[in-house]
């Protein structure tokens, strides 16, 4: 019996032991998220130059991701907003002469194609509204409590 004592205490120390040297363990490095994300763009690389706004969608034919993004920034396009849709399938030498590395990206530039505010990733179609709308309008941005 005195026997049994003796193991069951070693390992409820060895169980302690371990649960404080794991604890003391190091959390892992930061892992960088975030892709490079052009802030000019040449607009007479896209379409309607002369527009005062420019919203472009960078996608590739094999992204899940990007049918939805597609449907929420087709729509934004207006008179004083151009849209582009610039698929690596099909135009290759834009991602490569703005180093797209991931998509969907959607960007949102002004009329000398400073870019304003990007996307990477899905995006919730409020959240594009909301990018379009500031911008147009920096004063319609919601102010904090």
């Amino acid at each position: 019996m005195n026997r049994l004592v003796a193991v069951v205490v070693v390992f409820a120390v060895a169980g302690v032991v371990a649960w404080l040297l794991q604890r003391r363990k190091p959390a892992p490095p930061t892992q960088p998220t975030a892709y490079p994300v052009p802030t000019q763009l040449d607009r007479a690389d896209f379409t309607r130059p002369d527009a005062p706004w420019l919203v472009v969608l960078f996608s590739s034919e094999t992204c899940g991701g990007c049918a939805s993004v597609r449907e929420k920034t087709r729509v934004l396009a207006a008179t004083d907003v151009a849209y582009q849709e610039v698929s690596y399938q099909t135009d290759k030498e834009l991602h490569t002469r703005y180093s797209i590395e991931a998509v969907p990206l959607v960007v949102i530039a002004d009329a000398e194609g400073v870019v304003v505010n990007s996307f990477v990733g899905e995006v919730t179609a409020i959240d594009l509204w909301g990018a379009v709308a500031t911008a147009r309008d920096p004063s319609s941005e919601p102010r904090s409590p």
